[in-house]
Formats: C-alpha cells, structure tokens, sequence
C-alpha cells in the first residue's frame, strides 16, 4: 500500500504565537524525579526488548512495556548521611511476547536488567549512591499480548540471526497497533528551552562535580508574564555532602546564586527574573525544615511514580501548547503509533519550520491520527495548522508543506529503524539545538 494519509490538510491558525502571547507556563521534572525514573526505564526496557526480538529472530514481536509503577521506599535523612529504611518497589507491566515455536525470550529478566541498567548510567553515573540491586525491589507484571494485536506484527516471523536492528530491510510496512492521535510543534520558545536545559545543567556531569550535594530529583517551573521570567526549583540536596542545617543553607544560597547567573547570561536578554528555590525550606525546623534525601530522589520516601506522568516526548510540560495524552516510552518501535507519530509529529513541525521560516512561517502545529490496523506509513489524518506573520499566508507554501510531509510518510521504513536504535533523547537534543529564527 502506498504511503500517504486519507486526509491531509494544510489550514492557517489564526493567532498570536506562542513567544508573542503574555503568559506562558513551562515545567521540567529532571532525570532524577520518580515520572522520569518511570519513563526512562520502560523506554530502555522496550529498546533491549526489540534488540533481543532482532538479535534471535532477525524481526521484532508484539509488545508494549509503557506501564511501570515506582512505590516509595522509607528513608532516614540525616547530616552528614542517612540510611535506606524500606527499598522502593518498581512494577513492570503490560503485554509482550514471550515465546515463538520452541524460542522463548525472557522479558521479565529484560526488564529487571534494564532499569538497573538505565539507573546505574543515569543515575549513578552522577552520584553513585542508589543501589538498583539492594535499594530497589522489581515486580514484573508483563503478560503474553492479545492474539489480535500479537497478529498484526508476529504473522510474518521467521527466525535468524543479527544484531543491527534494520526493519527496513524486510520490505514489509507494518500496521498500527492502536488508534491515537498526537501533535507536535515548532519552534520551542525561550521558556521552553531554557527550562529543558537549566535541568540539564544542573543535572550534568561537571556541574555534579562541582556541586556533590545536588541530587538529581530536579523540577523547574517557569511563568513567563510578558518580558518577565519567573523560576521556581525544586531541587533535593545528598544529605552525605551536608554537614549541618547552616552548611545546607549556605549551599542553597550560593546554588541560588549560581543558577540565577546561569539562567541570566545563557538565555535573558535584559529581561526581569525572579528565582525561587526550594521554597517550602524552613530556616530553624532542623531536618523537618529543609529538602534532604539520601539517593538524591524523592522516590526514596517521599514521592511515587508512573510512566506517562511526566515530561512529554519534548522533554517538557508546556501548558499553553495542545498536547497527545500518550506516553511515547516503552511503546512497541515499530507499530505503535504512540511512539512513532509522537516523535514525527514534532520532528516534521521542525522540519517545516525550518524549512519555511523565511517564506513567512512564525509557528507551525502537526496533528498525525492513527487508525489500528493501517500502514503505519498511511496514517488515517495529518493535519499541519500555520501561523504565518502579518500580511502573508499559508497558500503561498501550501504545496510545498504537503510535498515536505509526504516524503516523511513515504521514508516511514528507515525512520522506523532510527526510533528503533536511538532514544527520545537523541530527538529532544536535536529539536532543543534548533537556531531560534524570529522576525
């Protein structure tokens, strides 16, 4: 069957974009908060479980892993270093395949071996503190898939040998798993990129070395109120590297200090900034007054996670913008759409953005809606909606968007393979490093 999409529909938005308008709310939960914790874990569990499909049947079976659940653990802070009371409990679940003819794959121990693999490199490559072996207790809930839906990828299985995942190879397209539909958008404002990557700097490997006593449980909220920035952070200390109730105010204070330069020199041109941090701290209250953590996360006793929760497949939470109610992590690479259309969508706003900026595009939104059971490559609707600046229109570039998306539909096969061994993060790094082009 031919790529393309039944309707594909290229309108003008009629509004103000989004850097323009006078209210903007922006979130971030860093790598370290329980919802990222969820999200990075299934979605190394679903790349180590379409590798292992390919490495011994040369083809990738039926799954989805993108349900996971953190329970927190009890811990007892203390300056100068606490202890782990009670080990946090993390569920796996859903539906995968687990066996063909004679072959078995065992997903359970995939799992396990996957979200110690995604915390020792995230996690413990900062501060090599939580234990994913002692401090974590692992449930594995994951069951054999439905035969409808195990059809729609397994009916053409045969086994071999190889270790690069290159579906484009079979020749084959395959079908939609689910009926969904996401959006995405371009380009990322000033808030959104500054609130993405004030984490990522906090959360860097140089910045850890500098500063030990910052966990990686980091949330950044950012309200932009027309020329004025405001930026509250949550950020939990390592309670090993603070000696006492004024050693851990005195650190907050230069940290404050630091990140207010940070945020001033790499993004604000002049603009008002007002920073809070950790603002529920209590000077006097001893242990009950500041946020101290063993591991560096809350997940340690204080908070819960769960995938789908957290940042959406851009790396934010940006409220003024529409947004899919799918969680990307941990869905099957290369048929379900809630993965798929959710990178593109974006990854084409992008593309026509960049493309099309100088011809009078200020702000561009892709819807992509899936039918179960379609080509993945044949989506049911796209929709491209564009803000074009004063006096221009989107007929004017209405033919060269169409013909832009629909070479993204007919190279479906090799963007597969490109989900399939690479990680969200290869994306949002990508779309984060975008030139911001304005009028």
């Amino acid at each position: 069957m031919s790529s393309g999409s039944d309707e594909l529909l290229i309108e003008e938005l009629k509004q103000i974009p989004l850097y323009a308008q006078p209210l903007e709310v922006v979130e971030r939960k860093g790598i370290g908060h329980p919802d990222t914790i969820c999200d990075g874990v299934v979605e190394e569990f679903s790349h180590q479980l379409a590798a292992a499909y390919w490495k011994k049947f040369n083809d990738i079976y039926h799954y989805n892993v993108d349900k996971a659940f953190l329970r927190a653990g009890r811990a007892e802070q203390n300056w100068g270093g606490g202890k782990i009371i009670k080990p946090m409990l993390l569920v796996l679940g859903d539906r995968a395949t687990w066996s063909a003819g004679e072959e078995t794959i065992d997903v359970g121990e995939i799992g396990i071996s996957s979200a110690k693999k995604w915390i020792r490199e995230n996690l413990n490559s900062l501060h090599p503190i939580l234990d994913p072996d002692s401090d974590i207790v692992y449930q594995v809930e994951i069951e054999q898939g439905s035969k409808e839906l195990s059809y729609i990828l397994n009916e053409n299985m045969k086994v071999k040998n190889s270790t690069t995942i290159r579906y484009s190879e079979k020749g084959e397209i395959p079908r939609a798993n689910d009926t969904s539909a996401t959006v995405g958008y371009a380009p990322l404002t000033k808030s959104e990129r500054m609130t993405y990557l004030l984490e990522r700097h906090l959360n860097s490997k140089g910045f850890k070395q500098e500063h030990p006593e910052v966990g990686e449980d980091i949330k950044v909220m950012t309200i932009r109120k027309r020329n004025k920035f405001d930026i509250t952070a949550a950020v939990a200390f390592v309670d090993r590297y603070v000696k006492s109730e004024d050693d851990y105010f005195s650190k907050k204070e230069k940290l404050k200090s630091e990140i207010e330069e940070y945020v001033k020199s790499e993004f604000l041109e002049g603009e008002e900034l007002e920073f809070s941090l950790n603002a529920l701290d209590r000077r006097g209250k001893g242990l009950n007054g500041v946020y101290l953590t063993v591991t560096g996360t809350s997940a340690e006793d204080a908070d819960s996670g769960e995938v789908g929760r957290g940042n959406r497949v851009d790396g934010i939470i940006s409220l003024n913008r529409p947004a899919s109610n799918e969680a990307a992590a941990g869905k099957n690479t290369v048929s379900h759409v809630g993965l798929i259309y959710n990178i593109l969508s974006f990854d084409m706003a992008r593309d026509i953005y960049s493309q099309f900026f100088e011809k009078g595009l200020e702000e561009v939104y892709v819807w992509m809606v899936s039918q179960i059971g379609r080509p993945v490559n044949s989506p049911k609707s796209v929709t491209a909606q564009l803000v074009m600046r004063p006096g221009l229109t989107a007929e004017s570039i209405r033919e060269e968007v169409e013909e832009l998306i629909n070479k993204r539909l007919d190279a479906m096969p090799a963007f597969i393979d490109d989900i399939t061994n690479n990680k969200t993060d290869h994306y949002i790094e990508k779309w984060m490093a975008a030139p911001e082009l304005r009028a």
